[in-house]
Order: C-alpha cells, then sequence, then structure tokens
C-alpha cells in the first residue's frame, strides 16, 4: 500500500509528441506533458506527486530524452516503475523510457550539466507526408555549408539577447554553446545545439536566421552581425516548434551515485 511504501526520488528519461500539448509546463486548462505525467504518478501512488523538467519546451516542441524527477511513495519494485507510469499515461504521446532511482539531492534542472538540442528541416518542394508535425519544410534550395560556417559565430561564450525572446525569464543573456553544427544528408538538413542551458527559444531563433543565410538572403558574416548587435529586433524569423527536439540532459556521475536501495 501506498501509505505504508518509502519515498523514492526517480531520475525518468522521457520521450514525447509535443503536437497535442501546450509545452512541458503545467497550466490550467491546458494539457501539458507535465501535468500529463503528474496525473499518472498520482493513480500510480494514490497522492499528488510533483514532477520536476530539466526544462521547459514550448508548445509543438518534442522530445527523445528529456528528464525529469520525482519523489515517489509507490510498494511497486523499481523495475516496474516505468512500466507502471505508462501503463496510467495511455492515450497520451508520452512514453517514459527509464525511472531510475537516484539521490535525494538529485534535481533534473539544477543537477544538469549540458542539454542537447536537434532541429530538423526538410529542404524540398514536395509536402511533408511522413514527417508532417516533425520537421519544418523549407521549399527553396538550402546552402547548408553556408549555415555551417555562419554558425560557428555563435559557439562559446556570448551574449545572445539578438536570440532571446521577449518572455525569456533568464537572469543574463550571457550564454555558452558548446557545440553548434549544421549538416546535410540529402534532403534533410539537422541543426544539434549543445549548451549548459539555453535561452526561452534561442535554438529557434538560431535556427530561423541561419535558414536566412542558407537561402541566400543574408551574407555568412550576418550571423555575427547580429549577434554582436544584442538587439532582439536584429533576430531572423523564429523556426516554428515543430522541428526542435530536446535530444538529451547530461548529469555528473555523483549526481546520479547509486542509493543504496534494492531495484526490487
Amino acid at each position: 500500500m501506498a501509505g505504508y511504501a518509502a519515498t523514492r526520488r526517480y531520475l525518468l528519461r522521457i520521450e514525447y509528441d509535443g503536437r497535442t500539448f501546450a509545452g512541458w509546463q503545467r497550466q490550467d486548462g491546458a494539457p501539458t506533458v507535465q501535468g500529463a505525467i503528474e496525473a499518472a504518478a498520482a493513480k500510480l501512488a494514490g497522492e499528488a506527486v510533483a514532477v520536476l523538467g530539466a526544462g521547459r519546451t514550448d508548445a509543438g516542441v518534442h522530445a527523445s530524452g528529456q528528464a525529469a524527477h520525482l519523489d515517489l511513495r509507490t510498494d511497486i519494485p523499481v523495475r516496474k516503475v516505468a512500466d507502471a507510469l505508462n501503463f496510467h499515461l495511455r492515450p497520451d504521446p508520452v512514453a517514459v523510457l527509464s525511472a531510475s532511482p537516484v539521490p535525494a539531492a538529485f534535481h533534473a534542472r539544477f543537477s544538469a550539466t549540458a542539454r542537447h538540442y536537434r532541429y530538423v528541416i526538410v529542404n524540398r518542394r514536395a509536402d511533408l507526408a511522413l514527417a508532417q508535425g516533425f520537421a519544418w519544410r523549407v521549399p527553396s534550395r538550402l546552402d547548408a555549408g553556408a549555415m555551417q560556417q555562419a554558425a560557428q559565430a555563435l559557439a562559446g561564450c556570448h551574449d545572445f539577447s539578438t536570440f532571446r525572446d521577449a518572455q525569456c525569464q533568464s537572469a543574463s543573456p550571457v550564454k555558452t554553446l558548446d557545440a553548434l553544427k549544421v549538416t546535410r544528408t540529402g534532403d534533410r538538413i539537422e541543426v544539434t545545439c549543445s549548451a549548459p542551458s539555453f535561452l526561452h527559444r534561442q535554438v529557434r531563433s538560431i535556427v530561423g536566421s541561419l535558414v536566412e543565410v542558407g537561402r541566400g538572403q543574408e551574407a555568412i558574416g550576418w550571423i555575427a552581425e547580429i549577434l554582436a548587435a544584442r538587439n532582439r529586433a536584429a533576430c531572423g524569423p523564429v523556426a516554428p516548434a515543430e522541428g526542435l527536439y530536446l535530444e538529451h540532459v547530461d548529469y555528473p556521475p555523483e549526481a546520479l551515485a547509486p542509493v543504496g536501495m534494492d531495484a526490487g
């Protein structure tokens, strides 16, 4: 029975289709990923459960490796927690890929050392059939090499005010991009970004501006110029949400140290 079970903190690795959600963060009167997982956890535990994510994805943004933590009081064996959550999540398009016990001090957001995003562009004239809602179709030919060259101006530590949404709540516009890469395979172009943390809509703002370079509407050096401007008005169009995926969140080994409990 839940009332006699020990409380354990779990790290969840989560996959979801963002199309039907108003984003990650819980909102009154709107379906959210956080809300769906909290409802599933409450059914499992028989009491309200708070789920805290590593990052807040916007409406329409997907995840193949979102991370979150929750404190769960249940006598279900550890190895069955993910399956039990998934049972209660159906039919929502959310899957708990794993549920791992972590120390009580672990925090999905504050313990994270890096977040990795991928943006998918399908560069073709034909409409999308299979990838509709999961990629941005750009019909005009894009020069991925020029986009990659321009993107390197953004690597490192900078004031990213130009690529910061007006609703961003971050204390500072200064962020460090550890990696930013543009690659093409056939008609598929992917922009991958890694950083300890991101500003609100930073990745989509960067991708939208890089596409302007890829189209030939702006020169390669334009990205460095608008970065230096530190002015949101200088940013190119913001890329749509459906092409963006939160792929993985990194944690240091000590944050995930074994907690000395029976896996059941």
